[in-house]
């Protein structure tokens, strides 16, 4: 016989699914307030100049062979105030930064051997918080991104030998002129003491004639 009383028990978890979907509005605040952190790269005054996708190689003297560094995007940046460039490479995913120096007078980037996508060059990096001497190897995609990072890294390089070089006439320049002036006070306070030094001319040097010739001239008239 069937049971005539009513389903009490499904009726209760009907009105508790039907409460929780039910949406009062409320809004709830986090507990904690995050602050916005800003992040500095160290390229906020500098801009770049070259900017490609690129891998990294750095020659290992003791198992004289070559190492991966990583695979990212290489830099030449350049600094607003200075003008001085940089280069600066970090991992796509990681962001580590595998190759950071300045690109200075004396370098000299050539085509790596073999690999017409690859170019080699020697510098003191910083990458790993201290100075270093690498060889550093790096490839390209294609041809022409290597030879656009190549003709950059030159033209820069020559830039800065300009630079130097006109630093060096000026100081140059501005130092003669110090002698100069130097020399110029010298020769007037030789003249100066000369003069001082010359002796007073006495009675008794006087040239006669000159005596002779005062009372030759007739007396003024009254």
């Amino acid at each position: 016989m069937a049971s005539t009383e009513p389903n009490y028990e499904h009726k209760e978890d009907e009105e508790a699914h039907a409460a929780e979907d039910e949406d009062t509005g409320a809004q709830v605040a986090p507990i904690v307030k995050l602050e916005e952190v800003t992040v500095s790269t160290g390229e906020e005054n500098e801009d770049p100049i070259v900017d490609m996708k690129s891998k990294l190689y750095r020659f290992d003297k003791d198992g004289n062979q070559w190492k991966e560094r990583g695979a990212g995007t290489v830099k030449l940046l350049k600094h607003r105030e200075t003008g001085k460039v940089r280069l600066l490479m970090r991992q796509s995913k990681t962001l580590k930064i595998c190759a950071n120096h300045l690109v200075l007078s004396t370098m000299s980037v050539q085509e790596h051997a073999g690999n017409d996508k690859s170019c080699v060059w020697h510098a003191t990096d910083f990458a790993d918080g201290e100075l270093k001497d690498e060889l550093f190897c790096i490839r390209f995609a294609s041809v022409e991104n290597c030879k656009t990072f190549m003709e950059t890294f030159q033209e820069v390089v020559e830039s800065q030998k300009n630079k130097e070089e006109n630093k060096d006439a000026t100081a140059t320049a501005g130092l003669l002129e110090k002698l100069s002036v130097e020399e110029k006070k010298t020769e007037d306070k030789t003249e100066d003491k000369s003069e001082e030094e010359k002796p007073a001319v006495t009675e008794d040097e006087k040239d006669p004639k000159e005596d002779a010739e005062k009372k030759d001239e007739p007396a003024p008239s009254t």
